[in-house]
């Protein structure tokens, strides 16, 4: 084969590729851009948060995963309570403004005092009553329908001795947070219906289950009659302290505990934590008048 038929047949399967290739049209620009596109959508779709599902937890989920649903830092989502001056006088309680219950979980005083709420109502035994006498002390009762309604009465024995009953929601739905206005207004005003029928004082203060609150919280509040939102600053939780600031309790500061089997350690706890600090347990109502 001499060079130029050697040229011939190199042309000649050059050409026969080529008309393969043409089988095969490659993409145009805007082609291209669209695939890209559609690539980038997809990327971006992957790795998009998950919306986060409403979940309400009844009062048997409550208690057979209270560790997962008891918060003990309260939970605060959207808005904030007005700013507003507070001082330990006659009436250290911010006011409401807009319409809004202000959120509390302190007293501002250098008095050696410290408030105690005592949440739900689920464990019902008489030594916590005969406790807290020998104790001398008398707390903010935070009771909700869906653990009282078997027994209401129990509850009235605390009043009768000088704790105050207040409002902790019909049903302790968690979190409460993500129920709508309406919803929580339903909560709020129900269970204060069914403690000024049951008790014959109508509740001032609420608590909201598990902790969390919104700016709808508070309007529903206030709407209700309540003077404030009561969240915590310290916790007595299975027979310990729990402290947010510090590792002792200080003046002014609420605690929370819950109506528990572990109530007797619990209260121990309490009574322990105040007598080291140099505090006395005062109701949280006579400071907020």
């Amino acid at each position: 084969m001499n060079e130029k038929q050697g040229q011939l047949w190199y042309d000649a399967i050059m050409s026969k590729r080529l008309q393969n290739l043409s089988k095969y049209s490659l993409p145009t620009v805007n082609e291209s851009l669209v695939i890209l596109f559609i690539l980038a959508v997809g990327l971006i779709a992957l790795n998009l948060p998950k919306p986060a599902k409403k979940h309400i937890v009844s009062e048997q989920q409550y208690y057979s995963q209270k560790t997962s649903v008891v918060i003990n830092k309260p939970a605060v989502t959207t808005g904030k309570p007005p700013k507003v001056n507070v001082t330990p006088s006659n009436n250290p309680v911010p006011p409401i403004v807009g319409g809004l219950a202000p959120v509390i979980s302190t007293i501002p005083t250098q008095e050696p005092v410290v408030f105690l709420g005592i949440d739900d109502g689920a464990n019902k035994q008489q030594f916590e009553l005969t406790m807290m006498q020998q104790n001398n002390i008398k707390a903010s009762l935070f009771l909700a329908n869906i653990f009282i309604k078997d027994n209401p009465q129990f509850f009235a024995q605390f009043q009768t001795e000088g704790s105050i009953i207040e409002n902790h929601s019909l049903n302790h739905l968690i979190p409460f947070n993500h129920l709508s206005y309406s919803e929580q207004v339903s909560e709020i005003c129900g269970q204060a219906d069914l403690e000024q029928k049951e008790f014959g004082v109508r509740p001032t203060l609420f608590r909201p289950p598990g902790g969390s609150y919104n700016v709808d919280t508070q309007r529903a509040a206030a709407t209700c009659g309540m003077k404030a939102v009561v969240l915590w600053i310290a916790k007595a939780n299975g027979g310990a302290m729990q402290y947010q600031i510090g590792k002792g309790l200080r003046p002014g500061d609420i605690v929370l505990m819950h109506f528990r089997p572990e109530f007797q350690s619990d209260l121990q706890a309490f009574i322990d934590a105040q007598n080291a600090a140099g505090l006395h347990t005062e109701l949280l109502e006579n400071w907020l008048k």
